[in-house]
């Protein structure tokens, strides 16, 4: 049997948007499982218990607080329900009919979900014995759930409704498979995840930090983590000055006009930090001054301060701009959501006629990105607007140009694309990169909105060629995204092991005895002035520990230093990637790793 025919046949693991199998499990899934708390815990009063993309949850009133110990309870009286094949039934029924059936068993928030029901009201029934209020779908039994391919997973918080000032539920979450296969290689991904977590890893690392003091959402980076940041900036501007890019510093507070000018006030406030004021009177007035969150306002003012014209188009403004979102502290998570984070933001002020070509040249720009950092397995999104809904400003005429330009880059390009409906920014429409990572999640990375109602709220000129007053159209891009949610993807993509360009400490010099540790010092300055980022171990333990404590680390290079190596002016390499490579001439380590920093490749 060959290597390729051994190989193991890839499990997919569908979301349940994506199988509408999977959803009629999970959903069945979610109401066996209150069967069986409420059967357990008579006490226990159900709320609301929908599908998820990889499972089911369900809320839960209940006296007591549920136990891992009531989690294997609750699955194995599951599995019984289960085996009983159990019909699973619809039925339709008056709002009086409704409301006499809940009081008779004394469910509250049965009738509190039933007052925002529209008919028909519908019931689904489990065997004889237990309903809910549910609009489906479902399997035919219970026999056609797996009890091997379903999982109670935890228990967490929650309020009812979501609202702090109510009730404090139980959540029991759960995931349900079609096959065991499929269950056991979804842990599997857990477990990774759990390995491979920015949170865990950031902190081993020592690359940031969150403090109570500080508050959550804003992270604290160290040396090593700030080193990262800086390595990722440098690269980018580098790219962005070979593209005619301009840098422009902002502040990170404006007068709260500017944002009502943008739109921003109107659509995002909730999403914004509060308003400062001076006194009650200017904030009844909505007067003062806001957190920025968004930097175009700001980009868009230096733009306008002179009269341009044609030639000074296209205009590229960069900056790496720290912006705020006062994001709620249940949806926080490590740095791929938080409250304050930078964004590599740019904002290009082009001609109608300029505008393909340049859009063109950004998503060139984004590709050349992900191809430095590793990142292949990615898809675009056409994030454009919902023509039925109301959260979005301009004409349709500007959307319709402005879905234009992006559909023909796509095309031009050959890109491999999807269309978002609703995922435009409400200002214009977007061309998402969502990069899916080693544990098939998929993230949102880079991005590329071309904008022609800005130009037109903000009134922005250039004189045209024929001396008339022509309106620019704006082209909003980020490679990154933020660095926070960059980093956080990397550290779990990369699992800690960055590629050595990118990696805070290059190279640890082990100096085998105490003898040798003036010259691995001496080495380690060496490099640092030829901008390697190198440091010596001076903590004198042995080798065997020096080593274990530099692949704990994850230092892309060790360099072995014996008294033979000191005398040949020489290193003894081991590298994560590809082990021992025996040993060579200082002067040729130090030729390596400044190719490796240049070309963005390893040793």
């Amino acid at each position: 049997m060959s290597a390729i025919e051994s190989q193991p046949e890839k499990i997919h693991l569908p979301k349940t948007s994506e199988s509408e199998q999977l959803k009629k499990i999970r959903h069945t899934a979610s109401h066996v499982m209150a069967m069986a708390v409420q059967k357990l815990f008579p006490k226990a009063q159900v709320t609301i218990g929908p599908f998820i993309e990889n499972g089911f949850y369900y809320d839960f009133d209940s006296p007591e607080p549920f136990t891992e110990k009531d989690l294997k309870a609750i699955k194995k009286e599951m599995a019984k329900i289960m085996r009983r094949k159990l019909p699973i039934s619809r039925e339709e029924v008056s709002r009086e009919e409704a409301d006499r059936r809940i009081r008779s068993i004394n469910e509250p928030y049965k009738l509190e979900i039933l007052e925002g029901l529209q008919e028909p009201i519908t019931l689904y029934h489990l065997g004889e014995e237990w309903w809910d209020l549910c609009a489906g779908p479902h399997v035919e039994t219970t026999a056609e759930l797996n009890p091997d391919a379903i999982a109670l997973e935890s228990v967490a918080g929650a309020y009812w409704r979501g609202d702090e000032t109510k009730a404090q539920l139980q959540r029991i979450y759960g995931t349900a498979w079609e096959t065991p296969e499929q269950l056991a290689e979804y842990q599997r991904r857990k477990e990774e995840a759990l390995r491979r977590d920015h949170r865990k890893l950031g902190k081993e690392l020592g690359l940031f930090i969150f403090a109570d003091p500080v508050g959550p959402g804003l992270p604290l980076w160290t040396p090593k983590g700030t080193i990262l940041r800086s390595l990722l900036e440098d690269f980018l501007k580098k790219e962005q000055v070979k593209r005619g890019y301009l840098p422009v510093v902002t502040p990170h507070i404006a007068r709260v006009d500017l944002f009502k000018l943008s739109g921003h006030w109107q659509k995002y406030k909730e999403d914004m930090f509060p308003l400062m004021a001076d006194d009650d009177g200017d904030r009844a007035q909505e007067q003062g001054f806001v957190m920025k969150p968004m930097n175009c306002p700001f980009h868009i003012q230096i733009y306008k301060s002179e009269l341009r014209s044609y030639r000074e188009l296209p205009m590229r403004l960069a900056e790496f701009g720290t912006v705020y979102r006062y994001e709620q502290s249940g949806e926080l998570g490590g740095l791929t959501r938080v409250r304050g984070f930078t964004v590599d933001d740019s904002h290009l002020f082009v001609t109608p006629e300029q505008l393909d070509a340049e859009f063109l040249s950004v998503v060139d720009l984004i590709l050349e990105v992900f191809k430095s950092l590793q990142l292949k397995n990615f898809r675009a999104r056409l994030s454009f607007r919902d023509p039925t809904s109301d959260k979005y400003i301009g004409s349709d005429d500007a959307w319709e140009k402005a879905e234009g330009a992006i559909r023909r880059a796509v095309e031009t390009l050959g890109m491999d694309h999807f269309e978002g409906i609703g995922e435009a920014a409400f200002y214009g429409p977007k061309l998402d990169f969502i990069f899916q990572d080693a544990l098939e999640r998929e993230w949102q990375l880079g991005t590329v909105q071309v904008d022609y109602n800005l130009p037109e709220r903000f009134e922005l000129e250039y004189v045209a060629e024929d001396g008339t007053r022509k309106r620019p159209v704006m082209i909003h891009r980020a490679p990154f995204g933020s660095l926070e949610r960059l980093i956080g993807i990397l550290i779990e993509e990369y699992a800690g092991d960055f590629p050595l360009w990118l990696a805070p400490i290059q190279v640890r010099l082990l100096a085998v005895g105490e003898e040798q540790l003036p010259f691995a010092k001496q080495v380690a300055l060496e490099m640092q002035l030829l901008g390697i980022r190198a440091e010596a171990d001076t903590s004198g333990d042995r080798l065997g520990k020096l080593i274990r404590n530099a692949e704990k680390s994850k230092i892309p290079v060790m360099a072995v230093i014996g008294a033979k190596e000191v005398e040949a002016n020489a290193l003894s390499i081991r590298t994560r990637a590809a082990g021992e490579l025996g040993v060579l001439p200082v002067a040729e380590v130090c030729d390596r790793l400044n190719s490796a920093n240049q070309n963005h490749g390893n040793f």
